[in-house]
């Protein structure tokens, strides 16, 4: 627990010295998937016709185009209504659920992406129930990256949330990178459906989604630099004392 609060705070103390959102660019090339929640006979989550896998196909668009604009180097692992199990190239099973697993794994490996976003709706048997929930691994980067997404979707949404360590999905216990599940809003809550459905709104959470990406480009490439300064420093100190 008092790791996580020294990196926390550490996160935060790194977060105020950050450029405005408009001028946060990639440092270098950094390549990005967006994992497009279900598909083809998968629907996901649903309220009557309202179908998860439409939402998570119209919010996807929005954001490849938000984060290609930005300068990042975009894949998504579908653009059409498909089912990704029907070109599973990995696994020999029955389980179509299984098959469309190995199939969003063995995309990442070889695509070899630096962050993947799974964008995914929530349902909740309480329709007062509301606002994005991102999901993460058991790792400080993926955790990073979901605290971030949280506060950006948080200020979007107008809601408090905080990440949730994602223990039993296979997609953050079978990446290859650093992953989360960006649980958009609930469909079984009007406010969110409202949101979820507007062209407008959908535009918004995708600049939201970026604008978290931006910040964590940013901070994992000032991490990186101090990691490297700290280590030519260390470097020249041992060659000092050896002589």
């Amino acid at each position: 627990m008092r790791n996580r609060y020294v990196f926390l705070l550490a996160l935060v103390i790194l977060l105020v010295s950050l450029p405005s959102r408009s001028e946060a660019l990639p440092l270098t090339s950094f390549h990005i998937l967006i994992d497009v929640g279900h598909g083809g006979v998968d629907s996901g989550t649903t309220y009557g016709s309202l179908r998860e896998k439409e939402i998570n196909l119209q919010v996807a668009k929005q954001l490849y185009q938000e984060l290609s604009e930005a300068g990042y180097s975009v894949a998504m692992n579908r653009s059409t209504d498909i089912a990704l199990s029907d070109d599973n190239r990995w696994l020999n099973t029955r389980s179509r659920h299984r098959r469309d697993l190995a199939q969003r794994r063995g995309l990442v490996k070889l695509i070899d992406p630096q962050i993947m976003l799974s964008l995914h709706v929530n349902w909740s048997a309480d329709s007062r129930r509301r606002g994005p929930v991102v999901l993460y691994q058991s790792n400080e980067q993926s955790y990073m990256l979901a605290y971030l997404l949280q506060n950006s979707l948080n200020r979007y949404a107008g809601t408090k949330e905080v990440p949730v360590k994602g223990r039993t999905y296979y997609m953050l216990r079978h990446s290859y990178c650093p992953s989360v599940i960006i649980e958009m809003g609930f469909i079984s809550n009007a406010k969110d459906r409202a949101m979820l459905t507007n062209p407008e709104e959908q535009k918004k959470l995708a600049q939201a989604i970026r604008e978290a990406v931006s910040e964590y480009v940013t901070l994992t490439g000032e991490m990186q630099a101090e990691e490297e300064m700290e280590n030519i420093e260390e470097s020249m100190w041992q060659e000092i004392m050896e002589r």
